[in-house]
């Protein structure tokens, strides 16, 4: 298996479209399935890649990432984070660790609000092989399809048209994950915030290869807002073989130790969270309830998000308590 020992994930975001979820919580430590979303990446970077060390910048709540992984490892690798008092974007973000970056390798950068299964092992190989300086894992379908890519050659030659140069090319969706190798590093401006697409596009001018790989198996959802998020729980509902780099065993629809009245009614896609308390009468359907929540008797519930310490009554389509 092709190996990517170092990953840098990104945490740092606000989490703004996922309010008021992530008022107390940064958007990777939102429980999903009663596991934080970001312990699933580590989970697919061991699997799939054989990271070995994991690097996680933060901003919003960082004190939630200390609560979550208090001696600094997950599953015996050590696990560091990189606090950013003021928001760097993902290419300051980087910049701001390079001294943490191996120089003699590649790493791999992961957004950290994604939820997939989709096989690294294409893209590794491809980015062995190539000699590129940034190997960027691409798909047909999604949201955003603003990578204009040359399927003949490999190559990314522009994105969101900002350079003009490709109008022909089709357009296919950047899953957030890509390799990368020092070298890139010189196209990130020190002290500079900005997205990493800036420091894409420089180097595609500079005549660097930066490449792309398309892999359309598996699945892969961005869980940007409430509807990503209720989605991607659902997703773990329908399909028992996903993510397919196996459930951890701390990935529970419903955790040992809630209180359901005999008379409530929890549908197959709710996910219950530890300690959580639903009374009579109530229905819970398609919902996820984070732990120590509360359902009230007689509460109907429809697609709704309940935050711990929260607690939820009447009838409720859509809503976040």
């Amino acid at each position: 298996m092709p190996v990517i020992r170092h990953a840098f994930v990104l945490g740092a975001g606000l989490g703004t479209r996922l309010r008021p979820l992530t008022d107390t919580l940064p958007k990777p430590m939102v429980p999903l399935w009663n596991k934080p979303l970001l312990t699933y990446a580590f989970d697919h970077l061991i699997a799939d890649a054989g990271t070995e060390s994991f690097l996680v910048n933060t901003h919003h709540c960082a004190g939630a990432y200390a609560t979550a992984f208090p001696e600094g490892c997950y599953r015996g690798r050590p696990v560091a984070f990189r606090h950013e008092p003021v928001l760097l974007d993902t290419a300051g973000g980087i910049d701001n660790v390079r001294d943490w970056l191996p120089a003699d390798d590649s790493f791999l950068v992961y957004n950290g609000d994604i939820l997939t299964d989709l096989p690294l092992a294409p893209a590794i190989g491809a980015h062995e092989r190539s000699g590129a300086l940034v190997t960027m894992v691409l798909r047909s379908g999604g949201d955003l399809p603003n990578v204009a890519w040359d399927s003949a050659t490999g190559e990314v030659r522009d994105m969101r048209d900002a350079l003009g140069s490709a109008p022909k090319l089709p357009r296919y969706q950047f899953t957030g994950l890509y390799l990368v190798r020092s070298g890139f590093l010189r196209f990130l401006v020190p002290g500079r915030i900005e997205s990493v697409v800036m420091a894409f596009l420089r180097a595609i001018q500079a005549g660097e290869r930066i490449s792309g790989v398309l892999i359309d198996e598996g699945h892969w959802s961005d869980l940007g807002n409430r509807s990503g998020y209720l989605a991607a729980s659902a997703m773990l509902a329908e399909d028992a073989a996903f993510p397919r780099y196996g459930r951890a065993a701390d990935c529970i629809r419903v955790s040992p130790g809630v209180e359901i009245a005999p008379s409530a009614w929890v549908d197959a896609l709710s996910s219950v969270g530890g300690g959580c308390r639903i009374g009579d009468g109530a229905t819970v359907e398609a919902c996820i309830l984070w732990p120590g929540s509360r359902v009230e008797p007689g509460a109907r519930l429809t697609r709704c998000i309940v935050r711990t310490a929260q607690t939820a009554g009447g009838a409720a389509v859509d809503r976040d308590f």
